[in-house]
C-alpha cells in the first residue's frame, strides 16, 4: 500500500511574522522556514503506519518554490522514501494545490492521502476537502486516531460534541489533528541518507494544472495591539464599561 503525504513550507512557527511595509504580504525575507507543524504529523503517521507493516511506500509531495527541497528533505529524513516537488513560482491557492495533489494521484495511485488538517500561513483548512472531492473518494477530517483493516481505515476523528469514529474504505484521503501523534525528531544517520533519496521534480504544465491564483489579496494589516487590562472597583463600574465604552451590552 502507497501513502501520498502533502507537505508545505511555511515560516517556522516559532518565528512572529511581519507584514511588509506595503502591506502587499508577509515579509519572507531572511526569515527561518519549517515544515508546516500539522503536516509533519501526518509524516509521522504514514511513517509509523509503515513500521507497522500496513504501509509499503511512504511518498512525500511539496508544491511551490524551489526551496521546498528543504522541506521534503526533511520529510525524507522523517521516515519518507521518496518524494516530488512540483516547482512553480505562482502563489498557490488550496484549490490549485488540490489540483496538482489530484495529479499526482493519478499518477502514483496511492491507496491513502494524509495531510495536515490546515496550514499555519493561510489557516485555510480547504485542501485536504477539496482533493477528496476531485477524487470522489471517502475523507475523515481532524483525525485523532487511525486504523488500517485490510481495504478500510478506522479513523476516529475529534468533532464539537467528542469524538467519531469512521470506517473508510480506500482509498481515501484523511487529514490529521494535533493529537493524532508526537513527530520524532530526525536522527543525523537519517538526516545523512534522506540526501540520498530521490526527488522527483515537476511543473504544473506537465500535470496539465493550471494554477493561476483566483483570489486576490488586497491588503494585509498587523492585527492591533491588544490594549492593557483594568481593574474596576465595583460590579456597577463593569456593567458601565462594557456597555458604553466596550458596547458589547
Amino acid at each position: 500500500m502507497k501513502v501520498l503525504v502533502p507537505v508545505k513550507r511555511v515560516i517556522d512557527y516559532n518565528v512572529k511574522a511581519r507584514v511588509k511595509a506595503d502591506g502587499s504580504g508577509v515579509d519572507l525575507d531572511n526569515v527561518k522556514m519549517a515544515m508546516n507543524p500539522f503536516d509533519e504529523i501526518a509524516v509521522e503517521e504514514a511513517v509509523r503506519l509503515k513500521e507497522a507493516g500496513s504501509v509499503s511506500e511512504v511518498v512525500a509531495v511539496s508544491c511551490g518554490v524551489a526551496a521546498c527541497q528543504e522541506t521534503l528533505r526533511a520529510a525524507l529524513a522523517l521516515g519518507a522514501d521518496r518524494a516530488v516537488l512540483v516547482n512553480t513560482d505562482v502563489e498557490l491557492q488550496p484549490l490549485a494545490v488540490a489540483k496538482l495533489l489530484k495529479a499526482l494521484c493519478d499518477r502514483e495511485l496511492p491507496s491513502l492521502v494524509i495531510c495536515g488538517k490546515q496550514a499555519i500561513d493561510d489557516d485555510s483548512n480547504q485542501t485536504g476537502q477539496m482533493l477528496a472531492a476531485l477524487l470522489d473518494c471517502g475523507q475523515a477530517t481532524f483525525a485523532s486516531k487511525v486504523k488500517l483493516e485490510g481495504g478500510s481505515a478506522m479513523v476516529t476523528r475529534e468533532v464539537d460534541g467528542g469524538l467519531e469514529t469512521l470506517s473508510l474504505e480506500l482509498p481515501a484521503v484523511i487529514t490529521t489533528d494535533l493529537r493524532l501523534n508526537e513527530p520524532r525528531y530526525a536522527t543525523l544517520p537519517n538526516i545523512m541518507k534522506a540526501k540520498k533519496k530521490p526527488i522527483d521534480t515537476l511543473t504544473p504544465a506537465e500535470l496539465g494544472v493550471d494554477v493561476a491564483p483566483r483570489l486576490k489579496t488586497l491588503k494585509v494589516v498587523e492585527p492591533p495591539t491588544r490594549q492593557a487590562g483594568e481593574i474596576v472597583p465595583d460590579i456597577a463600574t463593569l456593567v458601565s464599561r462594557l456597555k458604553n465604552q466596550a458596547k458589547v451590552i
